[in-house]
């Protein structure tokens, strides 16, 4: 089952229930997924739909250290309870460990010695860690182990 399909059934299964703010996410999700579609007029599959989410689930993150900030916890918290709905349908998180094993087999199997490879080692493990690390910490970790 493709992850939009799995998000419309458990769209019917929130609306059952009547869990709001599950239903008002996956809503969410699901009009974004769609916008792409419309705009690229391409279906997308489930490596996309996966970025999308993620795309999200940091947009999410940006807002609840902002709300933060301006200590406005409420909105804070109504942001975090999307993050774990979001979540659920994101695949399982890797392990630091198991990132940095990711990272050295990638490394070793483009060749990389220097920052001038970087970019390559990039965009090796994007496809691999899609939804499931942090490009940002991958991005440090690359650089710490090329320079």
């Amino acid at each position: 089952m493709s992850l939009i399909d799995q998000l419309k059934d458990q769209m019917k299964d929130a609306m059952r229930s009547k869990d709001k703010v599950r239903l008002g996410t996956i809503r969410m999700a699901l009009a974004a997924i769609k916008q792409i579609e419309v705009d690229t007029r391409e279906s997308l599959n489930d490596d996309q739909a996966i970025a999308v989410l993620t795309k999200m689930v940091k947009q999410r993150r940006d807002s609840i250290a902002q709300y933060s900030a301006a200590g406005r916890d409420e909105l804070a918290d109504a942001e975090a309870s999307e993050i774990q709905v979001l979540e659920t349908f994101l695949p399982k998180p890797l392990s630091q460990e198991e990132v940095a094993q990711l990272v050295d087999t990638t490394i070793q199997e483009i060749g990389a010695s220097s920052m001038a490879d970087m970019g390559k080692v990039m965009g090796a493990l994007k496809p691999k860690v899609q939804g499931r690390a942090d490009m940002a910490a991958i991005g440090a970790m690359i650089k710490a182990k090329l320079q």
